[in-house]
């Protein structure tokens, strides 16, 4: 697969720090972007096929005076996220924090779960961890100046979800590499946390009306969550104020679990 590459740069050029969001051209991804380039924070919009929507995430940080630009890759292609990243370092600078967001499902019960769904989705979701992280470690301990790790895992990683086994696997690995990471990373003042959204409302959630009547039979807040939401937890965790909190998986689902 042909790397992608950085396609646009806009804003204010006074921000040293910037950060990476995969997944951003929509969803919860669009949300953390949106947030964080409201406190300051050059946003580095990540997508691999909604260019569109990259540009309307670009579109609205330039609209609340922010600033960033955008870059396109595969997170499932190792040398594609590798290349475009390095070669973005190289222009930009080191990240200051990286929020690994990105991801996909292919639900189905397991033994009718085909090879694919599988590897589609473990390669996805949790070899990404290493695909994206990975090229953002060292320069961003080069920096000398600490930094921020945010990754999304899942309820479905917690407790399990019946038709996801796949996911919840790769959901359930993005804990256990967080937690891990987050050790080896405390003394350089790196946070590496994770954040366990429960059932999100982000317009493209696809469940016929039984199933989340259902659902919210689980949930005591009785409602879904919103992007905003979560994005509001990543801005915390991105702060100055949360550099004492590392190594956590906070969940935040009403109260499903």
């Amino acid at each position: 697969m042909t790397a992608g590459k950085t396609i646009m740069k806009t804003g204010r050029t006074s921000i040293t720090r910037s950060v990476l969001v995969t997944g951003a051209s929509k969803g919860i991804g669009r949300a953390i972007a949106l947030r964080l380039a409201t406190e300051g924070f050059t946003v580095v919009v990540h997508y691999h096929r909604d260019e569109n929507g990259a540009k309307e995430t670009l579109r609205q940080i330039m609209e609340q005076n922010g600033s960033g630009r955008i870059v396109s890759f595969d997170i499932a292609d190792r040398e594609a996220c590798r290349t475009v990243i390095e070669q973005d370092i190289e222009v930009h600078g080191a990240y200051y924090g990286v929020v690994s967001n990105a991801g996909i499902t292919c639900d189905g019960a397991f033994p009718a779960l085909d090879e694919q769904a599988w590897d589609s989705v473990i390669h996805t979701n949790l070899d990404s961890f290493y695909n994206v992280i990975h090229p953002c470690v060292m320069p961003m301990i080069g920096l000398r100046n600490g930094g921020r790790i945010i990754t999304l895992s899942s309820v479905s990683g917690i407790m399990g979800n019946r038709g996801q086994v796949n996911y919840s696997a790769a959901k359930a690995g993005i804990i256990g590499a967080t937690k891990a990471l987050a050790i080896e990373l405390a003394k350089r003042k790196i946070t590496v946390n994770c954040i366990a959204p429960g059932l999100i409302d982000t317009g493209m959630i696809q469940m016929e009306p039984v199933a989340i009547e259902e659902a919210m039979k689980m949930i005591p807040m009785k409602r879904m969550g919103q992007a905003e939401e979560v994005a509001g937890l990543a801005s915390y965790l991105m702060s100055d104020i949360a550099s004492y909190v590392t190594r956590q998986v906070i969940s935040i689902n009403g109260g499903m679990l």
